[in-house]
């Protein structure tokens, strides 16, 4: 396991274990509530799906490069191995949601939800919902029953958090469906030049890594297409297209045996120890650890899926 590091953490209502491995029987589904003044702090990464419920307070937060904010009412989505830094700038009071693939694998659930590459996974815009309307009530509902099941662990209690768990990613999924894509006010995610980018990314980014090259497909200096994904995705152009390789390479060794050399050269590297350090740079751990570790812990249930079938994204 990678080296653990203390982290200058808000006070919590309840200690969780920062990784899942059912080794050590750690739980595969944690619920805990953070209260924390005007401050700023990095909690440690884990191997869990992380969502963050903000019930009060405001603030920043980056996610490996991309810096978003967040208000109250919001539900936040953090992919396993992921960087976070949180800053409060008014005191938070949040729930924070961690489970790991065991418990709920996204990656066979968003075909029923849209969760994976909308929720969780979406490089191409910001990992935040704003809950309205009647979904409030069906939000602040859920994380109730949630909290009353973690509490009181009654007959088949896993079962039914993973229940109310598919529910939230739901209410979710539907809610970010019908909202405007924006990082920041008035900033439109509909910008004319992202969507072409996407397109352009998402056919070529294991051939081409420059930011020069998109912007001389889509006939625009580079100055100009980098200011455009700064302003509206909260990243630079470098750092969308290393998350869209990654993403790539993440999901061949979770789901695949394939040699890492391979994998590296798929994606357009012909040094496996550039890669592997870039890797390292990006999740915490490399990439031979990364397939060993969550492959045990899995039980080899992440191989189960066939190239042929199964999605690239995660």
């Amino acid at each position: 396991m990678p080296r653990r590091t203390s982290a200058n953490s808000p006070v919590s209502a309840t200690k969780s274990p920062a990784w899942f491995d059912p080794r050590q029987r750690t739980p595969a589904f944690v619920l805990q509530t953070h209260q924390s003044p005007r401050r700023t702090w990095e909690p440690p990464r884990t191997n869990y799906f992380r969502i963050w419920w903000i019930a009060a307070g405001s603030g920043t937060f980056d996610a490996d490069a991309a810096r978003h904010s967040f208000q109250p009412q919001q539900l936040l989505f953090f992919v396993p191995y992921q960087h976070l830094r949180i800053s409060v700038q008014s005191p938070l009071v949040a729930t924070e949601i961690l489970f790991h693939a065991n418990f709920l694998c996204v990656e066979t659930f968003h075909a029923e939800t849209g969760c994976s590459g909308v929720l969780f996974n979406d490089l191409y815009g910001p990992p935040v919902v704003s809950i309205t309307g009647s979904a409030l009530a069906t939000v602040n509902g859920i994380l109730q029953q949630l909290t009353e099941e973690q509490t009181s662990r009654g007959l088949a209690y896993e079962d039914a958090s993973l229940s109310y768990l598919k529910i939230l990613l739901i209410q979710a999924a539907r809610q970010k469906a019908g909202q405007p894509q924006v990082c920041k006010p008035g900033n439109d995610f509909r910008h004319p030049l992202l969507e072409p980018l996407r397109e352009l990314i998402e056919h070529n980014y294991c051939r081409l890594h420059a930011p020069s090259d998109y912007a001389e497909l889509l006939h625009v200096t580079p100055k100009t297409l980098g200011r455009c994904v700064r302003e509206h995705l909260g990243k630079t152009l470098t750092d969308l297209i290393r998350e869209r390789i990654l993403t790539h390479a993440k999901w061949q060794l979770l789901h695949t045996l394939r040699p890492i050399k391979e994998i590296a050269a798929e994606i357009g590297f012909r040094d496996e120890l550039y890669f592997s350090r870039l890797f390292k740079q990006q999740t915490g751990v490399s990439p031979k650890f990364f397939r060993e570790f969550e492959t045990e812990i899995r039980g080899g249930s992440n191989l189960s899926m066939t190239l042929s079938s199964a999605p690239i994204r995660e």
